[in-house]
């Protein structure tokens, strides 16, 4: 380029620095072009995958439920902190009611732990926690199997409002998805069991696609378990959809509700034992 004169520099320099001359891995702004979207969802696929490929992880429990549910002691300290206060009303109503659900929270943590005990210790990484990765309900099962020093697998969705994933998933299997179709065929792709605490919109969003996925056979069978008897009996009125006509009565048998960890994690062990699908060997079930 030394023989090349001032104008003809400048020319070059244009061309290198067009976005066109870029290698496309390279540009960000072509990546994120409307007609690029299959590529994306393709990179949002394989990202995760090779990434659970290496670490030789078989199987999931996959554990859905509220973001907003707090732990015990937290919960605990606003209530404590309002009647200090002398503050009453609907803030303290709500308090109340956190404060209860915060059951909810140290049973998917007691969850984490059992699970992340099963098979041959926490070191087997064959059945493991998988959650949304953020707090709350999946924050619980997160630090379950941390505190038993078990492995596990946050599944974090990119939003509008920020989302930052909870410290307890094991770095190198925190993934971050931009489409949450991705993200939910990864949760069911591993699936083993399928968990799902009280929650909101989302919970209820990955509940029913996953209800029906098992009702029309276009997954494999698996045990779905939805925990809190009460509280599912309160805002699932399934015997009305029966009665109504709009499912049939063996729709009744694709899920089981439970009010505790220890028996959600018996109910998968029996039923994968009953299907001849067994996740262990009767001693590695245990996990407790």
């Amino acid at each position: 380029m030394d023989y090349y004169n001032k104008e003809e520099l400048e020319l070059l320099k244009n061309i290198i620095t067009s976005p066109t001359y870029k290698l496309a891995e390279d540009d960000k702004e072509f990546l994120k072009l409307y007609e690029t979207r299959g590529v994306r969802l393709e990179l949002d696929y394989l990202k995760a995958e090779i990434g659970m490929r290496r670490f030789g992880i078989e199987h999931t429990i996959a554990i859905f439920g509220s973001a907003r549910t707090l732990p015990q002691d937290v919960a605990k300290r606003r209530v404590d902190e309002l009647i200090e206060k002398n503050i009453n009303g609907i803030e303290l109503k709500r308090a109340t009611i956190a404060l209860n659900n915060s059951y909810y929270y140290e049973d998917a943590r007691e969850l984490g732990r059992i699970i992340g005990k099963s098979g041959k210790g926490v070191d087997d990484n064959r059945v493991m926690v998988m959650t949304g990765g953020g707090p709350g309900i999946m924050e619980a099962a997160n630090r379950g199997a941390f505190e038993v020093g078990a492995k596990s697998i946050g599944l974090n969705i990119k939003l509008p409002f920020e989302q930052h994933p909870n410290p307890y998933i094991t770095p190198e299997l925190c993934f971050l998805f931009h489409y949450f179709a991705i993200r939910k065929f990864h949760f069911f792709q591993r699936a083993k069991a399928m968990v799902v605490y009280p929650g909101g919109f989302g919970t209820m969003d990955e509940l029913f696609e996953l209800l029906t996925l098992k009702q029309t056979n276009s997954m494999k069978q698996i045990p779905v378990v939805l925990v809190g008897k009460q509280w599912w009996k309160n805002f699932l009125n399934i015997e009305f959809l029966l009665d109504e006509g709009m499912i049939s009565k063996e729709d009744l048998d694709i899920f089981e509700v439970v009010d505790s960890a220890k028996d959600a994690w018996e109910y998968i062990i029996n039923w994968h034992q009953q299907n001849r699908t067994p996740l262990f060997s009767e001693d590695e079930s245990k996990g407790f």
